[in-house]
């Protein structure tokens, strides 16, 4: 989609509906608005199309996480959970083939205010997604609220900005720290377990 390419690479702000229109090859420069409505409905259509792929593969991992519990003799631990937050989305992205703009795309809505409701407010109401953080918390459960609310944002910024900054090095040719998304994730996977069981410095 034009939108999300150009919103990707220039951020939202920069890009007018007229230069999505023109970039998608519409004569009329009121197709947007015709079509979507406003700039937030746009970035909403676009947030959603993506959600979808990406919720349906947590659900698979956090059900197959939970086919394996306790009964089985094997309990979840920290890392499970982590990789049911992050390997949806790499696999999502792989999937898209290259080059894909998702990732720069919702890391520009996390930034930007008049956005950052549709991407991640929207993104809190999945249940899947509640099901990953109550296992994390589960795994943390003398970590106090205000350290477990600091390290959710921590880690939410950690996974969509490494992503994106990989997916921009891959859309210009360049390389990747790792061979494939699929070593991107692993690393991610272990500064997030990383960043969760940090120490906790008290407050002076």
């Amino acid at each position: 989609m034009a939108a999300e390419r150009l919103y990707a690479e220039h951020g939202m702000f920069a890009v007018s509906n007229r230069q999505v229109s023109e970039a998608a090859g519409q004569g009329n420069n009121a197709a947007v608005g015709y079509h979507f409505g406003t700039k937030a409905d746009l970035v909403r259509a676009i947030e959603d199309k993506h959600r979808g792929p990406v919720e349906q593969r947590r659900e698979q991992m956090v059900a197959e996480l939970l086919k394996s519990g306790p009964e089985k003799g094997r309990v979840a631990e920290m890392r499970d959970w982590v990789a049911c937050l992050v390997r949806p989305l790499t696999d999502h992205l792989v999937a898209l083939g290259n080059p894909t703009w998702y990732a720069r795309f919702a890391a520009q809505a996390m930034t930007d205010p008049a956005y950052f409701n549709i991407v991640v407010k929207g993104a809190l109401s999945s249940p899947s997604l509640v099901q990953v953080v109550d296992g994390i918390n589960h795994c943390l459960p003398d970590l106090p609220i205000d350290v477990r609310l600091e390290r959710n944002i921590m880690a939410r910024n950690l996974l969509m900005h490494t992503c994106a900054d990989l997916e921009r090095a891959l859309a210009a040719g360049g390389s990747m720290p790792h061979r494939s998304w699929r070593a991107a994730a692993s690393g991610l996977i272990d500064a997030i377990v990383g960043l969760w069981l940090a120490p906790v410095t008290p407050y002076e």
